[in-house]
């Protein structure tokens, strides 16, 4: 029923993408998480170490083997007896059958039993943290990638209204023209601006389209899928430095290194455990019938239960144990230095990223005056050359000032927005 819930919920899905060509955020995020390749490889593995996550795994069930052989035999006989009586004979046939089951139950082994199964389940602990954390990092890179896209689109619109721009003063140039009041420098320059506008909006466009095949990658969808993205971006400004350091401790790839400390750990309590003696209880049932058509003995035969007790005590053996232990510990140390290097990168990448963010907040305040500034002067501008107080040079001026403050609002929004991703990341928080 799951499964076909699943089923239904990723056809609607691509369906809507297809027919509607519409995609928002939280749909681009769940879609990702639902098809990602690598969330499902991270799934297999929690499912194979919960596999193994047993006591039968550790060697702490007990193990029944069941045996049997019947051999027949052909051979010739020749015995002399004490009692000066003669066995000859050539072709006699023998038959050895034996049929049995034992049981053995390990009773003490240095508890490598129990470091072994706390291993496991560490084990099975660290892998549901590496999930997390790329569920995590999947979000982190949709969510960019999304934003992304609006941002090429942004700028995309910028160079559209400077097209319309460049559009009227061409025509306005022309009927100039027509009546003897413009040369044809101003006409030329007027269909040059206009036509690299038009090449970078080509451009733009090339931009927007592989960001856009970038992002269906991303969702594990056709590379030529069809899609339209209609948003804007929202920065989230109550972010507190002190608060993203404190959080690191949550970040799932710490809580991971955290784990093969202690993997490591149980480790060495499993090594440390070959050293000691190992004491296994043994049970059975047997039976045993050999037959013979000559010789001394033609039929012996036994049967019966038998318990029994076996220890084996590790005398010497080259210190191989003792040096695997020496190695373990170093395993240990060094499961503990990886912790540490990642705390500290990952704090740096938080103070860089925070550093970023803060920066980009406070470029954006300054770069939305301008560009409500550089709007209004290109209106003001183009009035003006309409009533051909201004040059043709003075409005593309206008129009680069505009440009250029629309892009850098636009890369501000989106470099602010990017650095707020990358934070909740590291912090472990990101959500929709």
């Amino acid at each position: 029923m799951k499964q076909a819930v699943i089923f239904i919920v990723l056809f609607s899905t691509a369906f809507f993408i297809k027919a509607q060509g519409v995609l928002k955020l939280p749909d681009a995020v769940n879609i990702s998480l639902k098809n990602s390749l690598d969330l499902q490889l991270s799934k297999n593995t929690i499912e194979a170490d919960s596999i193994f996550n047993n006591y039968g795994v550790a060697g702490g069930l007990p193990l029944v083997t069941a045996n049997l052989s019947d051999n027949e035999q052909v051979s010739n006989i020749n015995q002399k007896l004490n009692t000066g009586t003669q066995i000859q004979r050539n072709g006699a046939s023998t038959n050895a059958l034996v049929v049995g089951v034992t049981g053995s139950i390990l009773l003490y082994n240095g508890n490598r039993v129990v470091a072994t199964k706390s291993r496991l389940v560490q084990l099975e602990k660290q892998s549901r943290l590496q999930l997390n954390s790329r569920i995590q990092n999947v979000m982190a890179d949709v969510m960019t990638g999304y934003y992304d896209i609006v941002r090429q689109q942004s700028y995309m619109r910028t160079i559209d209204r400077s097209i319309d721009i460049a559009q009227q003063k061409l025509s306005i140039v022309q009927i100039r023209q027509s009546v003897g009041l413009a040369n044809n420098a101003d006409l030329f320059q007027a269909q040059s601006d206009l036509n690299a506008l038009l090449q970078a909006k080509q451009s733009q466009q090339v931009i927007v389209d592989q960001a856009k095949t970038e992002l269906l990658r991303q969702l594990t969808l056709k590379a030529d899928s069809t899609i339209a993205i209609e948003d804007t971006i929202i920065v989230d400004k109550s972010i507190n430095l002190d608060v993203i350091l404190n959080s690191l401790n949550k970040n799932a790839d710490i809580l991971a290194a955290a784990d093969q400390v202690k993997i490591n750990e149980f480790i060495v309590k499993e090594t440390a455990a070959l050293r000691y003696p190992s004491i296994r209880a043994t049970t059975g049932f047997n039976f045993s019938r050999n037959q013979a058509a000559a010789g001394q003995v033609l039929l012996n035969q036994n049967y019966g239960p038998s318990v029994g007790i076996s220890i084996g005590i590790p005398i010497y053996n080259g210190s191989v144990y003792r040096r695997q232990q020496q190695v373990a510990e170093l395993n240990v140390k060094n499961a503990a230095i990886a912790k540490d290097i990642l705390i500290r990168d990952y704090s740096a990448q938080v103070v860089k990223s925070y550093q970023s963010y803060a920066s980009a907040l406070k470029q954006l305040q300054t770069e939305e005056q301008n560009y409500d500034i550089s709007l209004k002067l290109l209106d003001v501008v183009f009035k003006r050359f309409q009533a051909k107080i201004a040059t043709i040079v003075d409005l593309k001026n206008a129009q680069q000032s505009f440009e250029e403050s629309g892009y850098r609002l636009v890369n501000l929004n989106y470099a602010a927005k990017a650095a707020e991703i990358e934070l909740k990341r590291l912090a472990n928080v990101l959500s929709l």
